[in-house]
């Protein structure tokens, strides 16, 4: 089975550390798989988990689920990957927190038979999963810087930019879209494979939120210390961006701040809809997990590995620009859209 066409409609909490979720599809059955995320709170990999579950039960297989302490807790993820050989699984589906660190581990998985594909996060390199179902991260980035550009107009040559990234570890879908939103600004990101050197003087500094609420409000803190005349605020994901908004409504700035964002979840369009967020770029968890149980369950009965979609090295699962004031050049859906394909 080739999976080469995006579905025209989208699917519509893990267990903690080293304790799987009891089977998705009660029985025996001969496939079996396992989903590993980076943690069982956020709402994004929640998500992704019941895709791959409600796949899981149309298909027959028996699915395992396992899920970070907290975003970044790689330990967990490796013990993971370790039960899911032992357990005899055919296949795993990961997000991973450390994304070069978890490579010898995912290659242990492989040489023991087991299919291999990364979720939302590319591994690096990206070929030491067998195959990789995910945004176009840089293009998320992209189009929220190329929105945020856009709003400000002519003040965006003296934007004072805060960037709230992931973890000091850099794992690649914080990377790209990091790199994707300066590129989408008109900043020059010097190494692409990496962020923090770039030199523009718009830049006040980067700072790390762990993907959380807590993270972000933190991280909105320390910049604003650098400077509180910070007037554009990139977050890699909502529950930072929320964060964020915490900090500055504390300064009383909450409604002179551009804050954007990536996921698409259902609370923060809502957020993109009471003015939180200006903009974010929807991602598609559900489709990612279950195009991900099909590929295993192709996997087991015949050999068959996914396909790559044509011209990128990984399974594009789309991306959309939500927001509630679109932009001239910059392509987008409505909140009204979003909310009805907030993660299926």
């Amino acid at each position: 089975m080739k999976l080469t066409t995006l579905k025209a409609s989208l699917m519509g909490a893990a267990a903690l550390g080293l304790v799987a979720a009891a089977p998705a599809y009660a029985g025996s059955h001969a496939v079996s798989a396992c989903l590993i995320t980076k943690t069982d709170t956020n709402p994004f990999f929640v998500k992704m988990k019941e895709g791959a579950t409600a796949k899981a039960e149309e298909l027959g297989v028996s699915l395992k689920t396992y899920a970070g302490k907290v975003d970044g807790d790689h330990e967990t993820q490796v013990a993971a990957i370790e039960a899911c050989i032992a357990d005899g699984a055919k296949g795993i589906l990961l997000t991973a927190s450390d994304t070069s660190s978890i490579v010898g581990p995912v290659q242990q998985a492989r040489d023991a038979g087991l299919l291999v594909i990364a979720l939302d996060t590319p591994l690096e390199p990206i070929d030491a999963a067998d195959a990789t179902f995910a945004t176009d991260n840089f293009k998320a980035g992209e189009l929220i810087g190329a929105w945020a550009a856009a709003k400000l107009g002519d003040a965006a040559a003296d934007a004072k930019i805060a960037m709230l990234d992931l973890a000091v570890s850099q794992p690649s879908v914080g990377v790209l879209r990091d790199q994707g939103f300066l590129t989408g600004f008109g900043i020059d990101v010097k190494d692409v494979n990496k962020w923090g050197d770039e030199d523009d003087p718009r830049i006040v500094g980067n700072d790390v939120t762990a993907g959380n609420e807590e993270g972000g409000r933190k991280a909105m803190e320390n910049l604003l210390a650098k400077d509180p005349m910070i007037n554009v605020v990139y977050t890699i994901n909502e529950p930072s961006a929320a964060g964020a908004y915490e900090a500055l409504k504390a300064i009383g700035r909450e409604n002179d701040v551009l804050i954007v964002s990536v996921d698409g979840g259902c609370p923060g369009v809502a957020d993109v809809e009471a003015g939180v967020i200006g903009a974010t770029s929807q991602q598609y968890p559900l489709l990612m997990a279950s195009l991900g149980v099909e590929a295993i369950a192709a996997w087991a009965a015949d050999g068959t590995k996914p396909e790559p979609t044509p011209g990128l090295s990984f399974f594009d699962t789309g991306v959309s620009l939500v927001t509630g004031e679109a932009q001239d050049g910059v392509e987008s859906i409505d909140v009204a859209e979003g909310m009805d394909r907030c993660w299926g």
